[in-house]
């Protein structure tokens, strides 16, 4: 027998099969950003329980393992309901929805569609016209006599993800301390997400939520915190770009080397520098073995810097190299060859290790000049676990580093260039997929010719 297949229209309903567990998959063929999709465990009041009950790519099940979320492709993701568990639960409903992580709205969003599937059939909602608000309640998984239905939604909500979550009992802290022009609420890349304690009285900013007045003999328990910083958000992109990859589980010593030379003054104090850092640090936070990132400065000498972990990335460069300076510091020119000296002598002396990889992002504005001396690094570090990823800034003479296919003498290719006209203007999404292009290559290679033993 043919499985049954119900279609939705906006504001319809249809009850779900007697079935263990349903699948709900939501995807899109186009958007004008990121879809960050998520899932509010509400209780009759229409409010999470706590943050454990907000599932999202950041936090992929509640404590019960009633919703599980698993990310498809970069145009759709997938929610497992246990339909028993969460009938026998307190919660009233599921509710799915949806922001843009950047410009444009859902009116510009393309073949968005929800399908409820199960044994006993599948409910599809496809939204036909989109709104002009940059979040949305897509359908609502809810209680309905002796079992559940789901509902096809599609409304919409102005300023994004702060009054989305807000009408789920989320608060929406926006960070004092974010940049310029990231604190705008359509924007939630400075925002902190925090779900109150149950009933709490939602509040518009950084206030204290306090809890409905109780029994006098009942402490108030205490607010628990999903902190939703610019790194969070980053790192969903990433595992994107992995997964597209097929290295979405393969753990590295991950490092990042920026010139610091004269002429990179102006991209310092742009601050440029720092959101390349945010950028690559979120690669490292989904990559590295222990969750540290390394950093190197250079300009005519090096100097590695204090490891860093994700929580620690506001105003990293300004705090351990306020700027490049011409006379003193790291002096003026740009000399490759010293740091790339360090980073081999710290990965193959200090800390030797064949069983994982050590992926090196290496920011340069050009000027490269000692194409022997790096030519013979890369030749001598070509039998080590150790990938350059090379990343060129402006419209400048990157040397060697442009022939890098063409280098003779290595025992496998172990090194990659691009360069970008403007680093502020190109995407997050094309980044990371550049970032990744060659070195699932070069690990394959690695493992065949026991470079790497793991």
């Amino acid at each position: 027998m043919t499985p049954l297949t119900t279609t939705l229209i906006t504001g319809s309903n249809a009850p779900l099969s007697q079935d263990h567990t349903v699948e709900i998959t939501i995807k899109w063929t186009s958007a004008p950003a990121e879809l960050d999709v998520s899932c509010f465990m509400v209780n009759t009041g229409g409010k999470v329980p706590s943050d454990d009950y907000f599932i999202f790519y950041n936090q992929s099940s509640d404590p019960g393992q009633i919703v599980r979320f698993q990310p498809v492709d970069a145009r759709s993701v997938a929610f497992t309901i246990q339909l028993n568990s969460l009938y026998a639960s307190d919660l009233d409903k599921c509710v799915f929805a949806a922001t843009l992580d950047g410009p444009g709205t859902f009116a510009e969003v393309q073949g968005c569609t929800i399908t409820a599937k199960s044994a006993g059939g599948e409910i599809v909602y496809a939204i036909i016209e989109g709104k002009e608000e940059t979040s949305m309640v897509l359908a609502e998984l809810y209680r309905h006599q002796s079992w559940l239905k789901l509902r096809a939604v599609g409304r919409g909500f102005n300023g994004g993800l702060k009054p989305l979550a807000e009408s789920h009992g989320v608060t929406v802290e926006e960070s004092a301390s974010a940049e310029p022009g990231l604190q705008e609420a359509s924007h939630p890349k400075a925002e902190q997400l925090s779900a109150p304690i149950q009933n709490a009285v939602p509040v518009a900013s950084a206030a204290v939520v306090a809890p409905t007045p109780g029994p006098a003999s009942a402490p108030a328990p205490e607010k628990s915190t999903i902190n939703l910083n610019k790194i969070d958000l980053l790192k969903k992109k990433v595992r994107i770009s992995l997964e597209k990859k097929k290295i979405d589980t393969i753990k590295a010593r991950v490092a990042v080397v920026f010139d610091a030379s004269g002429s990179m003054s102006m991209l310092y104090a742009k601050g440029t520098v720092q959101r390349a850092f945010e950028r690559v640090l979120a690669v490292a936070a989904c990559m590295d073995d222990d969750g540290e990132m390394d950093v190197w400065f250079f300009g005519s000498k090096s100097k590695r810097m204090p490891s860093v972990r994700e929580h620690e990335y506001e105003n990293y460069v300004k705090r351990v190299y306020p700027k490049p300076k011409i006379f003193g510091g790291l002096g003026a020119g740009n000399n490759e060859p010293d740091v790339m000296k360090d980073i081999i002598k710290k990965y193959t002396v200090e800390q030797p290790n064949n069983q994982i990889p050590t992926y090196i992002i290496f920011f340069s504005d050009g000027g490269i000049y000692e194409t022997p001396k790096i030519s013979q690094l890369l030749v001598d570090s070509s039998k080590s676990s150790i990938f350059w990823q090379f990343v060129g800034l402006g419209d400048a003479d990157f040397g060697v580093l442009e022939e890098l296919d063409d280098l003779q003498g290595r025992y496998i290719d172990n090194a990659d260039f691009f360069a970008l006209d403007d680093l502020d203007e190109v995407s997050d999404e094309d980044l990371y997929d550049r970032l990744f292009n060659e070195f699932p290559g070069w690990l394959r290679q690695a493992k065949d010719k026991g470079i790497l033993t793991h």
